[in-house]
Parts: C-alpha cells; structure tokens; sequence
C-alpha cells in the first residue's frame, strides 16, 4: 500500500471520470519548480536593473557621454580587464592613467576570479575584456538575484524572498549590479553557499565559500557562515558530521591560497595597506563621521542614520530569530565594511552582498497590501536609478 508521501508523487495507474489528462502529468522537478517561484522576482529584479541602465544611459547621452564606458570602465572595473588582458605582473601598468599614482598600487590588491571569467570569454567569444565583464556581471547578478530568492524563501516565505529580491536590486548602489565589478559575482556565490548550509548541503557550500575567497577579501564573511553552520552540525551530532568537517576545510581555500600566492599574509596585508586598507574596528570611519559632524553636519546625521539602519536591521535580524549562519554572515559583512579603514565612500558598496540585512524589511512589506508595496518599492527603483546615474556622471558617490 502506498504510503501518504507516495500518493503525492506516483502516477494513479486508473483515471478518474471526468480527470484531465493533464491531471495525471508527473510533478515538475525540484529545479524547473524552484525557477518557476522565482520568476516573478527575477522579473522585477530585471525591470529595476534595466531601469537603471536606461536612465543612467539617456542621462549620459545628454552630457555627451558613453553609458557603456561608465559601467565598463570607470574605477576597479579597469584594474580587473588589465589583469584579465596582461595578467598580475603586467609591468606597463604604471604608466595607465588610471592607477593613480601606480608606484603606490598593485594590481595584487585585486582578487584573480573576475579577470579569469572575463578572460575566459574573451578567449571562447571574442569578447573584449571590458564587454566580457559587463556580461559576467550581468550573469552573475541573476545567479545572485536567484540566490538571494532562494535564501529569502527559505527563511520567510515567497512572497517576502520577492520583496527582497526587489530591495537589494533597489538599494541606491545597486548600479553595481550592472557594473563590470566583483559586487554581483561575490553576493551569487554568498547567497548559494548561505543555501548550501542551511540545507546542509557542506561539500558545495565549502567549494562556494572558497571560490568567494578568490573574488573578495570580505569572503572572510562567507568562511565565517560555513564554520558556524558546520559547528551547529557537529554539535547537535547531525549525520554528515563529516561532511561538514570537509566543508569547513574547503571554505578558507581560496582566501588562503591568494594570500599565500602573493606571498603570504604579511606580503598580502602590505600590499592592501599600500591603497589604504586596513582594519581598525572603525576608528577611522567614526573619525571620519566626527569631521563630518562640524564641517557639514547634514553629511555627519546621514552618516549616522547609515550605521543606525545597520545596527538596527542586525538587532532585527537577531530578534527574529534568524539561523545562525545567516546571523553571521550580516553580521561579518557589517563589521568588515564598517570596521574596514576604506575610502569612506565605499562602504554602502561593501555592503552591498549584505543581503540578508534587508530581510526584516521585506518581511515588513510582505504584510502590506500590495498597492502601497508597488508605490513604495517603484519609488525606491527611480529613486536608485538616479542615485546611480549621479554617481557615475560624477566623481564619486554623492
């Protein structure tokens, strides 16, 4: 006799009067079932991108000016296709204009996995460099829009993973995502490796966690989710004990493997110190916020609004009751991108992959009626479509 389960997935061998055939297909697997949920969000997470672009590219048209050159050439994106063209040791980049005074830089600051996608398809399609990076990081952000569908649904159901979906490709750095940089690239591999653990799938989670060390030095974060979750493993005696073991070995590979190939820690601290990067526990951004206050004090209050949202989405998150992998992982991504003696600036980009921190805003929304959901989250898509268009067109972030 079969069992409850079984009735739900066997084909009955007699049709009922009056059944559709179709009534007796065989269930859609996992895979194409998972996809179909998710493409609602995927669609909205394309719309606002694609919104962006196009603002950003009438925008630039008017001042005479090359969208594609602004979301494949500006800034990291060139140090990322010099390395895919020339490699790490590259002499002639000293002389580019982009470095920036290059005697004080290296290209070693840069992580390897970008420029290898991007020379990968170079070499497959032809592509130059700088189109090759526009369309890994086209790739990449559905892959991580997908993964971050996949850990919301996981966590808060369906319809908040589609909220969350819309508010990270919302975010007012979300131009990012369309950029030819690590931002999406680096949150597809956190988001599938958070999935990896909470499903306690740890082999993939530590082969993700590792290729995350090769795209970022914030895969700190990512390492940090799989030790925790392999930790809850070990401790509540859970069957693949050793699985779990194998994939907290894996997690650190690829952040160690870079280190040591630019020759060791100390060598590869050296040479970040060298573009000003450190990390003093944000002495040097709440030094920074301090001079805000008193030379423009409307900059120094929506600094501290910044940080107050961050700590009060990780109190949220806590007060949720969130798994603790995921609990790390906002948390190691705040502290590293707070904590991080960075260009001040930068810090909503690398917080960007902090996906997670947006949850309990989307949780929020999801108990809305949807009219004020769409007038909300399509004020938020205009109001990031102009924030990044500013932000290209100018120096740097507003």
């Amino acid at each position: 006799m079969a069992t409850s389960s079984d009735a739900s997935t066997a084909v009955p061998a007699l049709q009922a009067p009056g059944t559709k055939p179709t009534d007796l297909r065989p269930p859609r697997p996992r895979t194409a079932a998972a996809l179909t949920r998710a493409l609602p969000a995927l669609g909205l997470f394309a719309a606002v991108r694609v919104l962006g672009v196009v603002v950003l590219a009438v925008w630039a048209g008017a001042e005479g000016r090359s969208a594609h050159q602004l979301l494949s050439g500006r800034w990291d994106s060139l140090w990322y296709t010099d390395i895919a063209a020339h490699g790490y040791h590259w002499a002639g980049y000293q002389a580019t204009p982009h470095t920036r005074g290059a005697g004080a830089h290296s290209h070693l600051a840069f992580f390897p996995l970008l420029p290898w996608l991007e020379r990968g398809l170079h070499n497959v399609t032809g592509l130059a460099f700088a189109d090759a990076g526009l369309l890994v990081s086209a790739l990449a952000s559905l892959a991580a829009a997908l993964g971050v569908f996949a850990v919301g649904e996981r966590l808060a159901g369906r319809r908040a993973a589609t909220l969350l979906v819309v508010l990270w490709a919302a975010l007012p750095i979300g131009v990012l995502q369309s950029m030819a940089y690590t931002e999406s690239l680096f949150t597809a591999l956190a988001a599938w490796c958070l999935y990896a653990v909470l499903r306690r799938g740890w082999i993939t989670a530590g082969l993700l966690a590792a290729l995350a060390g090769l795209t970022r030095p914030s895969a700190a974060a990512v390492i940090a989710a799989v030790w925790v979750g392999a930790a809850v493993a070990l401790w509540r005696g859970e069957d693949r004990r050793v699985r779990a073991v194998l994939g907290a070995l894996l997690a650190p590979a690829g952040l160690l493997g870079y280190a040591g190939w630019v020759g060791g820690l100390p060598a590869y601290l050296h040479v970040q110190s060298q573009w000003g990067n450190g990390f003093d526990f944000g002495a040097a951004y709440a030094r920074f916020i301090g001079h805000q206050l008193t030379t423009s004090p409307g900059a120094g209050v929506g600094l501290l609004a910044f940080v107050g949202l961050v700590v009060w989405a990780l109190v949220a998150c806590v007060r949720e009751r969130r798994p603790l992998p995921v609990l790390a992982y906002a948390v190691a991504i705040a502290a590293l991108s707070l904590g991080a003696q960075a260009y001040f600036n930068s810090k909503p980009r690398l917080l960007l992959p902090g996906f997670p921190l947006l949850l309990p805003l989307a949780a929020w929304l999801a108990t809305l009626r949807i009219r004020w959901v769409a007038v909300s989250l399509t004020v938020l898509a205009l109001a990031s479509a102009a924030y990044g268009a500013v932000w290209l067109l100018g120096p740097g972030p507003p």
